[in-house]
């Protein structure tokens, strides 16, 4: 198993690097910038009226008619920018195996490993929970680094801050889920990828109808971003207990079935 953790570390290491540096520099950029954009932003609201309902549905709640300086710092939380850089990430690592062996004929050697199948795919879920909080910790820094510039009433607290990134990290553990499933229930990377890509998708559209389409509203639950709110838990100051617990659930859910179906399934290059 220590081989194939070592293979993983090789593989992903670059892609990891660059990622963590991007989403860092991203978030930095925007927690100093978002301040001095949003300042005008009721001006916004009057004259493109369509554009308080696109951000209603990344806040998760309505900004009403003041655009306060918590508001601002949880519209960094679900930047289409952020939340991209790391689902890049993981629709790339999740789709590795064993679509991607599939795609370039390399899963017969892989499997052919003195190796069980559950334990191949527990050191693909340690890769992936190990590089996905790297990226996350490196973006959350370059947040709190360029935030220790703003004025203190700009800041939220830390423990508000942990909890977002929980939430955040919750979201990313139920992509994830879901992304193994769909690759281990696929022979191509590439219709792994359009399949989850298409998922997300469904789910941020999911998000937008549901703030003035009754039949949305009924069936956001399906969506992930409904229960990633951090405009709402910034200002609660309570930590997402059923968010998060949801997130974690089907994350497992997902988790588990793709490593049954991947033990199951038979699997080859010819």
């Amino acid at each position: 198993m220590k081989g194939v953790l070592r293979k993983i570390f090789h593989e992903v290491r670059w892609p990891v690097l660059f990622f963590s540096v991007g989403l860092a520099i991203i978030m930095a950029l925007l927690t100093a910038l978002l301040p001095k954009v949003l300042g005008d932003i009721d001006k916004v609201f009057e004259k493109l009226p369509f554009i308080k309902p696109i951000i209603t549905a990344l806040l998760g709640m309505d900004p009403g008619d003041g655009f306060t300086a918590q508001m601002m710092q949880a519209f960094l939380w679900v930047h289409p920018t952020v939340l991209s850089i790391i689902w890049a990430h993981e629709l790339m690592y999740c789709s590795r195996m064993p679509a991607a062996e599939v795609d370039r004929g390399s899963i017969d050697f892989l499997l052919g490993l003195p190796i069980s199948r559950w334990r191949l795919y527990l050191a693909e879920t340690i890769g992936w929970l190990i590089s996905g909080a790297t990226i996350i910790c490196v973006g959350v820094s370059g947040h709190l680094i360029a935030s220790s510039m703003l004025q203190p009433q700009m800041r939220p607290g830390a423990f508000a801050i942990f909890c977002v990134v929980a939430n955040l990290f919750a979201v990313y553990l139920a992509v994830g889920g879901i992304s193994f499933l769909v690759s281990a229930s696929s022979d191509r990377r590439g219709r792994a990828i359009g399949i989850m890509f298409a998922i997300l998708l469904v789910s941020f559209l999911l998000n937008f109808l549901a703030q003035f389409w009754q039949p949305a509203k009924q069936v956001s639950f399906l969506s992930v971003m409904e229960y990633y709110r951090p405009a709402a838990v910034i200002q609660s100051g309570s930590f997402p207990w059923f968010d998060v617990g949801t997130l974690c659930g089907i994350a497992f859910v997902a988790w588990l079935s793709a490593g049954i179906v991947f033990r199951r399934r038979s699997i080859c290059t010819v």
